[in-house]
């Protein structure tokens, strides 16, 4: 008796170390996560640029060059996609479209990584700073070096294309 005793002692200790262990599916996440950083490619759990997006998603981001800024777009999945917005192909609509149409090179580039995204991805952004992808973490990290490389590109691409060159116009200055 005195031994069942210590048994149930021992697993009411060790219960709640067992519920705070991450899952499986949160430790391919944290390899994930680890192996884009080590990348230079920040991650971050935030909302995505959707109409209804349900909450915080892995948003992975490939920052543009200071001085080498990207073309200003968002790409949505049709499955979240309203079907009024301009398809730019099968399974991708433009939510926000470059305001400069994209050359032949960048555009071949947005094509191979659309086509190499993983099916969980649902948007793919580009602003003055970074490229972002919106995804819901279903990559294994030998998978995510692919898409990496394929983003990366995308990314060096795009780079130095600004919806706007020069950035901010200056107001010429008055007369005194």
């Amino acid at each position: 008796m005195v031994w069942l005793l210590i048994i149930v002692i021992v697993g009411l200790v060790f219960a709640p170390a067992m519920w705070l262990r991450p899952s499986r599916g949160q430790e391919r996440m944290g390899r994930l996560r680890t192996a884009a950083r080590k990348a230079d490619v920040t991650v971050r759990l935030e909302t995505p640029p959707l109409h209804e997006s349900g909450g915080p998603m892995a948003a992975y981001r490939w920052s543009y060059a200071q001085l080498h800024p990207g073309p200003d777009f968002v790409l949505v999945r049709d499955e979240v996609a309203s079907p009024s917005l301009k398809p730019l192909r099968e399974g991708w609509r433009w939510r926000i479209e470059p305001l400069r149409p994209l050359p032949d090179s960048a555009r071949a580039r947005l094509e191979e990584a659309l086509d190499g995204l993983p099916e969980d991805a649902v948007v793919l952004e580009s602003g003055a700073q970074a490229l972002t992808l919106w995804w819901e973490e279903s990559l294994e990290v030998e998978e995510l070096a692919r898409l990496m490389e394929r983003l990366s590109a995308l990314r060096d691409a795009l780079s130095g294309r600004p919806d706007r060159p020069g950035g901010r116009q200056r107001t010429p200055s008055m007369p005194r």
